[in-house]
């Protein structure tokens, strides 16, 4: 399929972010770059463009525009920015094995990893050539772990980063975005995608299966219920949950009218979901529940990710930044 123009869920969640476009495909190792920028220091960094977030541990690290990375160890109280972070590419994701292990990627293939909790950060691997963001990152252990991205792409490492293997999902040749990886039960992976594909991994990555949720609207994240259900989410709302590891799909109805598109979640320790998304739509409720509640921020601003402090406060992050979700969701927490 030839290579076009299309919208991720970068694009609709900041507007200063540059279009997706791929000249080459080819794969570098820059942990030896000679040249390197640092993310710069800003009393506003948890103010602005946040895409994930996540914990390490007891601290939150969120990661986002301009390579700004902040922790809090005080349950989301104070912020502060990551002492060294050798980028100033947008972060678009991040992921930790335990509380000092962890890795964030973002555009030009940039990937970073850290083994202080995030205080420091280290470039393992970027592809500037190819002009392809990395969209989603997760790690199995200290040593495994899958990035994607746009149109397609993929790399693996089996060695904790030391080097990193660019691998196919599909051999259709649709260079389908691939938007949101997560972890399945029973040891499978999953990955969101757009034009309505999901794929499913039941051999750590090394081959994929190509799934089709009755929706031909772009998938944005996904997650597994403590149950053990599947979740996807994305355009206009739409959420589908599988328990036959994406066999078959049923909708999941939203108390929303206005069909906002959904870009992040998590299930809470209560067994709650939460899910956020565009002009600051919040959708959540019971994990065996048919339909969710919504309601929109007053401010309408893109949510594109929940988490959780070790108290049970539970944030949302955006373009914005960073703030606590609002009273009926942390009341249900």
């Amino acid at each position: 399929m030839k290579r076009i123009h299309r919208l991720s869920r970068i694009q609709i969640l900041s507007t200063a972010l540059l279009a997706l476009w791929v000249l080459s495909a080819a794969g570098t190792n820059a942990a030896a770059a000679d040249e390197m920028d640092y993310a710069t220091p800003s009393a506003l960094a948890a103010k602005s463009l946040l895409l994930d977030a996540t914990r390490a541990g007891d601290r939150l690290v969120a990661v986002g525009h301009w390579g700004h990375i902040i922790l809090s160890d005080d349950n989301g109280e104070t912020w502060r920015q990551a002492k060294k972070v050798p980028t100033r590419k947008d972060l678009t994701s991040v992921s930790f094995v335990d509380a000092q292990k962890g890795w964030a990627t973002g555009h030009d293939q940039v990937i970073l990893h850290t083994s202080d909790g995030g205080e420091n950060w280290e470039l393992q691997y970027k592809n500037i050539e190819a002009e392809v963001p990395l969209l989603s990152i997760w790690f199995q252990n200290a040593q495994h772990g899958i990035a994607c991205g746009a149109f397609g792409t993929i790399v693996e490492t089996q060695n904790g980063g030391q080097s990193w293997k660019s691998r196919g999902v599909d051999d259709t040749g649709d260079e389908v975005h691939l938007n949101g990886i997560f972890p399945g039960p029973d040891g499978t992976i999953f990955i969101g995608a757009e034009m309505g594909v999901a794929y499913r991994s039941s051999d750590q990555g090394t081959s994929w299966t190509r799934l089709d949720p009755p929706y031909e609207g772009s998938f944005w994240g996904g997650l597994t219920q403590n149950d053990g259900a599947i979740l996807l989410f994305g355009m206009r709302g739409h959420i589908f949950r599988s328990t036959d590891l994406g066999e078959s799909w049923i909708e999941i109805e939203t108390s929303s009218d206005d069909n906002q598109s959904l870009s992040g979640g998590m299930q809470l320790r209560n067994g709650n979901l939460v899910l956020g998304g565009m002009g600051g739509s919040v959708v959540f409720g019971n994990e065996s529940s048919d339909e969710l509640e919504a309601m929109n921020l007053e401010h309408r601003r893109g949510i594109s990710a929940v988490a959780q402090a070790s108290d049970g406060t539970v944030f949302l992050f955006g373009h914005f930044g960073v703030q606590k979700a609002p009273a009926e969701v942390n009341r249900a927490r």
